[in-house]
């Protein structure tokens, strides 16, 4: 017969989450990893039932009835928390007077290990569930090299797609990103307002001082639409010296006005490019969506192009409505 202290020892090596119960029903001996989940409280010298609830099978309720489903499978768990689940065989050992309860977690093995923190050397060496442990972790980190992978590839997607519609000289909208959302407003039936903006006399600032200087007056005129716009406004950049403003949700004429007069203020006061006055104005020209009964682009931009002319006619530095009523006649 083997003593208890080998039998204990040797149960330990080949199924550390084992239990021996005594006729009385009473823990003797547990391995060393089930121990390892309630380290400040011992379970040798408990009653078996007092650790472990009975969940399956529903008829085993006492310990007697526990010993006669000997080769049967058991589904218990822990009486307080966490209330950790296991499975379960119980074998009877002849001779020795103790039942042996081999015990392990299932499927619920990665709560285990992350509520006790488990290692592989808390398993039999023959147990699945470290194969199971070294996938999931596999697993886990192919998922995230994935993940990253994604975001990465998200960002650059999204990079391009702003470059796309990127004026690279000004940080403006470029004609594409217009057009886009021209159509996304006519589409969604918004009213709006469109204004043509040419830069006078930028012309001779480049023809003067060179391309730098020139480019230098774009950058700055850029920064003055901006500050005199809304954050949901469009400001684009859509020719050499030629921008259009899109305000969303705003037709009145007083307000667009007021909007110009600043615009046209703010660009004709001197830039300073290397200690040369870099002078030019603004013409100015708007369309409302609303003066079409079936709002287009194309009509839209026709009509704002067509107020601008009428600006430039008028001298220059001002602002022009486009007039429904005539290709030829603008009011103020």
């Amino acid at each position: 017969m083997m003593a208890a202290e080998e039998l204990g020892t040797l149960l330990d090596t080949l199924c550390p989450m084992f239990v021996l119960v005594d006729d009385a029903e009473r823990v003797g001996q547990v391995g060393s990893t089930l121990q390892k989940l309630r380290p400040d409280h011992p379970m040798a010298g408990r009653r078996f039932l007092d650790i472990f609830e009975l969940l399956r099978p529903r008829s085993a309720t006492e310990f007697p009835a526990l010993l006669s489903t000997s080769g049967a499978r058991l589904r218990l768990r822990f009486h307080d928390s966490p209330r950790t689940t296991f499975k379960g065989l119980v074998v009877p050992l002849p001779g020795q007077g103790v039942t042996v309860i081999n015990l392990s977690f299932g499927i619920s093995v990665l709560d285990a290990v992350r509520d006790y923190a488990l290692t592989s050397a808390d398993f039999s060496g023959t147990d699945l569930a470290i194969e199971l442990l070294y996938l999931v972790e596999a697993k886990s980190a192919a998922m995230e090299a994935s993940r990253s992978l994604n975001l990465r590839l998200q960002g650059a997607m999204l990079a391009a797609e702003e470059q796309a519609y990127t004026d690279t000289l000004t940080g403006l909208k470029n004609r594409r990103a217009m057009d886009h959302i021209l159509g996304h407003l006519i589409s969604t039936k918004s009213s709006f307002a469109l204004m043509h903006l040419d830069l006078d006399f930028f012309k001779s600032v480049n023809d003067r001082l060179g391309h730098a200087a020139g480019d230098y007056v774009l950058q700055q005129a850029a920064k003055i639409m901006l500050q005199e716009t809304r954050s949901d406004d469009t400001v684009a950049r859509v020719g050499g010296d030629e921008f259009v403003l899109i305000f969303k949700g705003m037709t009145d004429r007083r307000k667009l006005n007021s909007i110009a007069g600043r615009l046209i203020s703010q660009l004709c006061l001197p830039m300073k490019f290397d200690g040369s006055a870099c002078g030019i104005s603004a013409s100015v020209g708007t369309a409302l969506s609303t003066q079409f009964e079936s709002p287009k682009a194309q009509d839209i931009l026709h009509a704002a192009d067509l107020a601008l002319y009428a600006a430039k006619r008028n001298g220059r530095s001002c602002h022009r409505f486009y007039c429904e009523m005539s290709d030829t006649r603008q009011s103020g």
